[in-house]
């Protein structure tokens, strides 16, 4: 968390949250929005690690509408790591043809084929490990060890990162760098890997459906109260709602 002194008690509820207090309010708050508010997402009901693995590699800049309409007709396909490292190069880009980025295609077909030469031909469940495979950054090694493996560890992409910055720095939200923001997540996740599971994936729906990049719905936001940024808002904005309804990107 981000550091700070503990005021004096008669200048507390001046101040605000101290820092537990906003991390517990936050994390309530939070799981208590999701549990009511989740889309109901293909890859949110299994816990199988390519499936897992095959969603996060195609959510990378793309719509989830998008995804959506890809990810059935890819696993039929390509329906584990083994088929997929058969495949011909040309039969993956097919697959994948209007995904666009198709760099990620070819790397997760150099992955599938780097994990069954191993012995055991599986993907590993530690983030340290995962990261080592090709196309494989910290956010999709965090996602593929918490979504399929329930590991209490961080997931943060673009939108759980943005999600963190406001409610946690605030003014300096701009000038966080990523490790302050992969402390605070690492010191957020519940110890309890279903919990891990359910608040990874409650802080990127968050930040797709109401944190947004430009125009985030604070007033209507749930963790508002919890929130350096939204708390801040002055009385006349907080029973407005603003900002677009776009289809948000990422997962």
């Amino acid at each position: 968390m981000p550091r700070s002194s503990t005021p004096h008690p008669a200048s507390r509820a001046r101040a605000g949250l101290g820092e537990a207090e906003r991390a517990r309010s936050f994390r309530h708050r939070l799981l208590a929005w999701y549990a009511r508010a989740a889309r109901d997402l293909p890859w949110r009901h299994t816990r199988d690690p390519y499936r897992v693995l095959v969603s996060e590699m195609m959510l990378q800049q793309t719509q989830v509408s998008r995804v959506e309409e890809f990810y059935p007709r890819f696993l039929a396909r390509f329906p584990d790591l083994a088929t997929l490292a058969r495949a011909r190069p040309r039969a993956v880009r097919e697959a994948w043809d209007g995904l666009g980025y198709y760099a990620r295609a070819r790397n997760l077909h150099a992955l599938a084929r780097v994990v069954v030469r191993r012995t055991d031909a599986t993907l590993p469940d530690d983030p340290a490990e995962l990261v080592k495979l090709p196309g494989v950054g910290p956010y999709t090694a965090g996602a593929v060890a918490t979504f399929a493996y329930e590991k209490a560890v961080p997931a943060v992409d673009t939108n759980a990162s943005r999600v963190i910055k406001r409610v946690f720095f605030g003014a300096r939200a701009a000038r966080t760098r990523p490790k302050d923001v992969w402390a605070v997540a690492r010191a957020l996740v519940p110890k309890d890997g279903k919990r891990a599971w359910r608040f990874n994936q409650a802080v990127m729906e968050l930040g797709a459906l109401v944190c947004r990049a430009r125009h985030p719905a604070c007033p209507v936001c749930p963790v508002r109260p919890a929130c350096r940024t939204g708390s801040r808002l002055a009385p006349n904005q907080r029973g407005r709602r603003h900002g677009d309804e776009s289809q948000p990107t990422g997962n």
